[in-house]
């Protein structure tokens, strides 16, 4: 467990930073999900998908935490009150380009924004994104191609 941790907890922060957009959430999330890996480690059947498991319990965490944002930014709509700033590291994001490309990643629809972090972010095959996000592997590459010709025109737009 602790050489798993060691080998992927760096870019599972990653991974959720980029689909959070903060930094302590990202930890958070991450955290969460070894330490669910860890209750369930003894009944694992096959502990080389362990980190599958991980990368998939880190795409949940981010999916549960941008519901609990959507939620909470409506009702402070409601109630006229101010949103929250983001943490000062993810306000550091380094380069003018960068900051675009995110938000203009962020604001692809999630199975979109997903499957292109985990392909081009994470380099993984769309066979072992397929499996993270729990849809088949052609589905991981149509939504590759949508979210890449997606991102284009908002990246496009915004210059």
């Amino acid at each position: 467990m602790t050489e798993l941790y060691q080998a992927h907890a760096l870019g599972m922060i990653r991974l959720a930073h980029i689909m959070l957009g903060d930094q302590q959430s990202a930890e958070d999330v991450v955290q969460e999900a070894f330490c669910g890996l860890y209750r369930r480690w003894s009944g694992l059947s096959d502990p080389a998908n362990a980190v599958h498991y991980v990368r998939s319990s880190v795409l949940n965490g981010c999916r549960s935490v941008l519901r609990r944002r959507t939620s909470s930014q409506a009702s402070r709509a409601l109630t006229g009150q101010q949103p929250t700033v983001i943490s000062a590291e993810s306000a550091v994001l380094t380069g003018e380009e960068r900051r675009a490309i995110m938000a203009a990643v962020r604001r692809l629809p999630s199975r979109q924004r997903e499957a292109l972090v985990l392909r081009f972010y994470l380099d993984l095959s769309a066979e072992d994104a397929a499996t993270t996000m729990g849809i088949s592997p052609s589905s991981v590459r149509s939504a590759t191609h949508r979210a890449l010709a997606a991102l284009g025109r908002l990246l496009q737009e915004n210059s």
